[in-house]
């Protein structure tokens, strides 16, 4: 795909990930290392946010590897430490909401899960920053509608209802009643705003108030892991921004990936981003380092990536993300 060579980003925004103990910072390590390999001309600052202790975490959170907070030193992010007030060890995810408390005030800002590469020049994605979005790469896993329960309309307008926001016009006319692409719904890896406070704010107060005083409608339908998949459609619509404040074409597509998984990774992405995986992740003083976590360990240096994808044809997968999942699992290859 081509992309608009004339449309560019605005300059002064920042990147944030979050990282912590175990996989997160080894995945974080290798965000910044596609990061500054693909995107050289990204001239914001990488921040690394990292929880601290506290009551809400059974164990100290931050980062256990001094090698891996080195090699984010060398790769220049900033690790930008946050308190846990209301989720940790209950909502792990929640981390994304909270941390946004600790950037700093009006300044432009795109987050990305660490589960992510930077695959091309993220100066050539046209954001919007007055105008949120999110990743619509993503299937319908919430709500879950009952035989007799409520339907997608009920349950999504009940949530526009509690926070006084305008239901109709979040809807994509396009789409057929009761179908989830419908309503408005996003992939909660990545996400941008103009000032990490406000969108914050926000954010923290619709997801408490979700998990703590749902509507009625939402009786019988799970809130965890789904709660930042819940608020955000509602932050993003709530601040002017939607599903078409983003072309399409550059994230969680040409410019970023979001791979969850190392065997989702080599099973279903390209060839350029298996090629780009295996060339950031293989000076030594990189290697070393990213080897002590198992799946890329296995996976990138190992050839167990190259097995699970002998398993697939790139232009004929499953429909759905589960059944690439079976496959790997039944061929003894699946780790995360």
């Amino acid at each position: 795909m081509t992309l608009p060579a004339h449309q560019t980003a605005p300059e002064g925004f920042d990147v944030v990930i979050v990282a912590q103990r175990g996989r997160l910072s080894y995945e974080a390590l290798l965000f910044a290392a596609s990061l500054r390999h693909s995107s050289p001309r990204f001239a914001g600052r990488l921040l690394v946010a990292e929880p601290e202790p506290g009551p809400l975490w059974e164990k100290d959170p931050r980062i256990s590897d001094p090698d891996v907070r080195s090699a984010l030193a060398d790769l220049g992010a900033e690790i930008v430490p946050f308190e846990t007030q209301h989720f940790g060890d209950t909502y792990p995810t929640g981390n994304k909401i909270e941390m946004l408390a600790a950037l700093p005030e009006q300044r432009p800002f795109v987050f990305f899960d660490s589960d992510t590469l930077i695959t091309g020049d993220l100066m050539e994605v046209p954001f919007d920053f007055n105008r949120p979005s999110a990743s619509l790469r993503r299937e319908g896993t919430w709500p879950r509608p009952e035989l007799y329960g409520p339907g997608y309309a009920s349950i999504w307008k009940a949530l526009y209802d509690r926070f006084g926001l305008d239901f109709a016009s979040s809807l994509d006319p396009t789409q057929p009643d009761e179908y989830w692409e419908r309503y408005l719904y996003f992939n909660a890896g990545v996400f941008y705003h103009a000032c990490p406070r406000r969108f914050g704010d926000r954010f923290l107060a619709y997801a408490r108030e979700i998990r703590d005083a749902p509507p009625p409608e939402l009786c019988a339908q799970p809130l965890l892991p789904w709660l930042d998949q819940i608020a955000l459609p509602l932050v993003i619509h709530s601040l002017g921004g939607g599903r078409d404040a983003l072309q399409p074409g550059y994230i969680d597509a040409e410019i970023s990936c979001h791979y969850r998984a190392m065997p989702l990774l080599y099973a279903r992405e390209p060839d350029r981003t298996v090629d780009l995986l295996e060339t950031i992740a293989a000076p030594n003083r990189l290697k070393k380092v990213l080897k002590r976590h198992e799946p890329f360990r296995r996976f990138i240096y190992q050839g167990r990536g190259r097995k699970v994808r002998a398993l697939f044809n790139r232009t004929d997968l499953p429909r759905r993300e589960q059944a690439i999942r079976n496959r790997i699992r039944s061929a003894g290859l699946w780790i995360r």
